[in-house]
Order: structure tokens, then sequence, then C-alpha cells
């Protein structure tokens, strides 16, 4: 079986849904997209970037308000956010084009294909992956990013000390992705399953919708042994 015939046929994480584009978007993804896009064909995410530097990949970044403030307060981090609806994608480079920021680079994939094919072992100091999709319906787990080949990649790519940050507001997700995570013996918890959020995550548009709705924040941080 070919590479794009399992694609295809793995479970993915998301629905593609034709998001609405402004003008706006449409225009930043024809004119400035090209600028910070990671092309599927690229085997390793570093060679994108002119300088080398710290990576820290987001993987789903949603409208990206969460990336550009991140990298704009780490300038000393190289980013990569990975994300496949288009909207978001628009909103962030034209954000990154307003505040002249060089230090994200844009891959609109699925998360595992480019975790598996397009980051090389051991390159990566921190993995990010806040409020993602916690399809809480029993026959819709399969779809949760959080999943064992997930977890396999995310330990081949951290270097040693390398982090993975993970964030959600629905506590029967943060009771999956522990269990999950820790049945890798390449990740040790940091928390008591769970940590305050670190300095370095803002919150997010999802965080205060979760918090609208009365539900409690998790903070899960893991180290690559």
């Amino acid at each position: 079986m070919g590479d794009e015939e399992r694609f295809q046929r793995r479970v993915r994480s998301f629905v593609r849904r034709p998001g609405r584009l402004t003008e706006a978007q449409r225009r930043a993804l024809q004119e400035d997209l090209p600028r910070y896009a990671i092309q599927p064909a690229l085997d390793d995410v570093r060679s994108a970037f002119v300088r080398s530097a710290p990576l820290v990949i987001e993987v789903g970044f949603g409208n990206g308000e969460a990336l550009a403030w991140m990298a704009a307060r780490e300038p000393e981090h190289n980013f990569v956010g990975i994300e496949v609806h288009e909207p978001g994608v628009g909103r962030l480079v034209r954000r990154l084009d307003e505040l002249g920021l060089d230090n994200v680079r844009v891959a609109m994939r699925d998360a595992v294909e480019v975790l598996g094919g397009q980051v090389a072992a051991a390159s990566v100091a921190q993995i990010r992956l806040y409020f993602p999709d916690p399809w809480p319906k029993k026959r819709h787990h399969k779809r949760r990013i959080v999943q064992l080949e997930f977890i396999s990649h995310v330990a081949r790519v951290l270097q040693p000390g390398g982090l993975l940050h993970m964030a959600t507001d629905w506590e029967p997700y943060a009771r999956w992705m522990v269990e999950v995570a820790e049945a890798s013996t390449d990740l040790v918890n940091l928390g008591q399953p769970f940590v305050e959020c670190p300095a370095w995550r803002p919150q997010t548009r999802f965080e205060r919708r979760g918090l609208g709705r009365g539900h409690q924040i998790f903070d899960l941080l893991y180290r690559r042994c």
C-alpha cells in the first residue's frame, strides 16, 4: 500500500468544511501565504527557514491568534503551524505580515502526515496542541488527534528534553490525553497529572468559550526522555 492510499484510508481528526473566506483572507492566501507555506515535497521543515533556531510546532492553530502572539514574544524560536482550514490560515498569514514576523512557517496538511513525513527525528524543541476538537461522542473518539500514532510521532521528533504541551477544556478528553501519552515509555509527565498554564500559552478563543460554559481548563506537560 502506498503512502497516498494509506493516508486516504486513515481516520482523520478533522472534517474539511468549506469555510467562508473574507476578501482580506482570500487576498492573504494568494499574496502572503507563498512566503510562509511549507510545500508537501519538503522533507525537513527546518529547511523552510533562513536561520537555524530551536523549533516549536503548533498543531491545529485555528485562527492563528495564539501562534502569532507566541511568535512575537519568542523571537528566539522558529515556529511551524499546522492547520487545514483556509480561513484560519488566511487570518494568520495576514497577521504575520502586519507584524513583520519571519519566524513562522505554515503547513496546510494533516498534522500526522507532517510529523510523520516532514519532520526529522529529534529535531523539535516543543510541540504545542491547544484545544483540539474533543469529538465528545464515543463513536467519534477514533477521530481525536491524540492517539497512539500521534504520540509515537511526537516522541520520534522531539529532541531529548523536548516538551509536549497540550491543553483542553473537556475533562474526559484531558483524561484520554493522559492515558494515551503515558502509554509511551519515551515521555515523562511533569504534572500530577496536570500543570498550571505555562507562561508561553496565551488564552485562546476556544479557552474563553470553554470558560464561558463553566468548563475547567486542563494543561498537560510531558518531557521527552
